[in-house]
């Protein structure tokens, strides 16, 4: 998560931001006004090329719609400034659905932001969620949300400028051969999550204490100069360029890097942080129909695996497999590349999620990161 300015912290505790979701819904004009809209994550969906259909197009075709597909979300804070003041007045965003992680998400269904979805309309999110995702804590019947991908923070590299990548989060951040050229995420819970596993201290459970010692562990890092940049998703292109040669990265992004970008993932040694994205449907949408069909569509296994064929996220949706195999049975035969896609077991007992804030501990971690990211 992006640091962010101090005017836009308090207004998720502000109460005349709470709305009603049964009192902030838009007709629902689906029947007549075939387009739907949606703001999510560069690299998330497959593409048209001329051996392949997308599921895009494949999508628009049986359903007769017209998709506006947006990829404006690289920082869930960022993106959450261009619609704050839309959604805390019951006004519309112009969209019909957003795709952000599970904490602002969580935030987003506390202030009633969100329209739930009709389980009769979902069946295959209900019938088809992976069991790790099924019933989250801040929305335990999935009403609200619909996970899109889920994926891994970790350490991402190119094999070309260094054939000696950092192991651990220490040696990302203070090796002498990497001073310069680290990127770091403006992220708050990627970054932070990994600065406190870099310190010994666990993500999930930690005291003010142990947050006051890894903010001034990254903040070293930067006054030494060894963090060229704090950055959204546009860490990749500077990767890819060789202006950094080490950064975090997220999973799915190293490893659907065209193979001239010479893009790894490598899991810390001290462990790697785990987190999703989200389907919502924003109060004030007019497409909802439309966007529960989405949810409906992308929750079928099939169309589920050529998507995590072409990202190559961690699918939300079990059954995938049997797909994957005629798909791609390469990806399967790759062990490393395999587990951001179908982890086991092992792999997943290196993940760690992010402790649960007061809202008092946001504003506070948020300040302390934008002071240090100056995002």
């Amino acid at each position: 998560m992006a640091g962010v300015g101090i005017g836009v912290l308090p207004l998720f505790s502000t109460p005349d931001r709470h709305q009603d979701p049964a009192a902030c819904r838009a007709q629902d004009v689906s029947a007549k006004n075939k387009t739907f809209t949606i703001s999510t994550w560069p690299l998330y969906i497959d593409t048209d090329t001329k051996h392949h259909t997308s599921t895009l197009t494949d999508f628009q075709k049986e359903f007769g719609v017209k998709v506006n597909y947006y990829t404006d979300v690289t920082d869930n804070v960022v993106f959450f400034n261009k619609v704050v003041n839309q959604l805390g007045s019951c006004t519309t965003t112009g969209r019909d659905m957003m795709v952000l992680t599970d904490w602002m998400a969580a935030r987003m269904i506390q202030m009633g932001w969100l329209q739930p979805m009709d389980p009769a309309k979902v069946p295959n999110l209900h019938n088809n969620i992976i069991s790790s995702l099924r019933a989250p804590a801040w929305d335990p019947e999935r009403k609200f949300s619909a996970p899109w991908q889920a994926g891994f923070t970790g350490i991402g590299y190119n094999t070309k400028y260094l054939p000696n990548p950092p192991r651990n989060i220490k040696d990302l951040l203070t090796r002498p051969d990497l001073k310069g050229k680290v990127a770091v995420m403006t992220e708050m819970r990627d970054t932070m999550g990994l600065m406190l596993l870099g310190l010994g201290y666990d993500p999930e459970n930690f005291t003010q204490a142990q947050w006051d010692e890894s903010i001034a562990f990254l903040e070293k890092a930067k006054v030494d100069g060894q963090i060229r940049a704090f950055s959204g998703q546009e860490y990749t292109d500077d990767l890819a360029a060789g202006n950094t040669v080490a950064c975090i990265a997220w999973s799915g992004d190293m490893a659907a890097a065209s193979p001239d970008a010479h893009s790894k993932f490598l899991v810390p040694e001290e462990g790697m942080m785990i987190w999703s994205d989200n389907m919502l449907i924003p109060n004030m949408a007019s497409h909802q129909t439309i966007a529960e069909d989405w949810v409906n569509f992308y929750y079928r296994p099939e169309q589920a695996a050529r998507l995590a064929d072409y990202n190559y996220y961690v699918s939300p949706v079990q059954g995938i497999e049997p797909y994957i195999k005629k798909i791609d049975p390469d990806l399967l035969k790759d062990r490393d590349l395999a587990n951001l896609v179908l982890p086991n077991d092992d792999y997943l007992k290196q993940t760690h999620n992010f402790m649960a804030l007061s809202e008092a501990q946001i504003r506070n971690y948020e300040r302390d990161f934008s002071n240090v990211s100056g995002v």
